[in-house]
């Protein structure tokens, strides 16, 4: 009877898994928010069944190398799609095709996308998240640290509104590409990370030109008052990206009087297994700083 008693529970959560991490949803692949290149820059739009009014914005990069329109799967944001959150997995043109200050550019025109057709999707366009991990976290950063209004004058009417997010909530992001620590990447030459050289174009060979784009890329140099909350989770085994990127970061923020909340990981690499776990506390996040 135990033995049964014992199948049955696992059985149980099994299925209530199963049915957690697909929550029923509609998308629609591909939208385009605008070109680079000559080529289409698009967005999938990942809606829950139930919708509570609200948008995340969904920075699918990795080494500034992006998923392509219906590559993302929906479980991965399983815990902010159950809360009605609509999902928005914003792709690039990868590097080095495209330019790292390219790529952040595109994103801020991905906001202004989502903001302008806000109406459409049923979310507020006051009230727009952002998440993602590794360079996906470098592009929210970016995102909270640099977004602007739009050209009221601006032909087209996209670009006419703000690229400004409401709320943060990323996994290990690179914070300042001048002083890299004790990454992988750092060659200790004072330039970029020795596997993006390519990806910064003529500042990757240029240190003048290096400490100029290095900055402007940088977010923690444009830390100011209009940060909105951020939520950084990051590993202290990671040395990719170390921690101390963040630290500096919630360390500057903090002398600002800005709210950036780091939570550690213990024996956490670039990843680590249960990440999917920690999006359960972004949606912790988002509830408290968007709804």
């Amino acid at each position: 009877m135990a033995a049964l008693f014992v199948v049955a529970i696992c059985a149980a959560v099994g299925s209530y898994l199963w049915m957690y991490y697909h929550p029923r949803f509609e998308r629609t692949d591909g939208v385009v928010y605008g070109q680079r290149h000559g080529i289409p820059l698009t967005l999938d739009v990942i809606r829950p069944a139930t919708p509570n009014g609200f948008g995340i914005a969904f920075m699918v990069s990795g080494g500034w190398k992006s998923k392509r329109a219906g590559e993302t799967p929906a479980w991965m944001m399983a815990p902010l799609l159950q809360r009605g959150y609509t999902i928005f997995a914003v792709c690039h043109v990868s590097q080095p095709d495209s330019l790292i200050p390219e790529i952040i550019d595109d994103m801020h025109r991905a906001i202004r996308f989502i903001r302008h057709n806000a109406g459409d999707y049923g979310i507020d366009p006051k009230r727009i998240g952002v998440t993602g991990g590794s360079a996906g976290g470098h592009l929210s950063l970016m995102l909270a640290t640099r977004g602007s209004p739009g050209a009221p004058d601006a032909a087209d009417p996209v670009d006419r509104e703000s690229s400004e997010v409401q709320a943060v909530a990323i996994f290990y992001p690179v914070t300042d590409l001048l002083n890299l620590g004790e990454s992988t990447e750092n060659l200790g030459d004072g330039g970029p990370p020795k596997s993006f050289v390519k990806a910064f174009g003529d500042a990757g060979i240029d240190r003048e030109l290096w400490k100029q784009v290095g900055k402007e890329c940088s977010p923690i140099y444009f830390l100011d008052p209009t940060l909105p909350p951020t939520l950084i989770y990051h590993g202290d085994a990671d040395t990719l990206v170390p921690l101390d990127q963040s630290r500096r970061f919630e360390a500057r923020a903090e002398e600002i009087g800005e709210d950036v909340e780091l939570v550690v990981h213990p024996r956490g690499e670039h990843g680590w297994p249960t990440m999917v776990l920690d999006i359960e506390k972004f949606g912790d996040w988002f509830d408290r700083h968007l709804r």
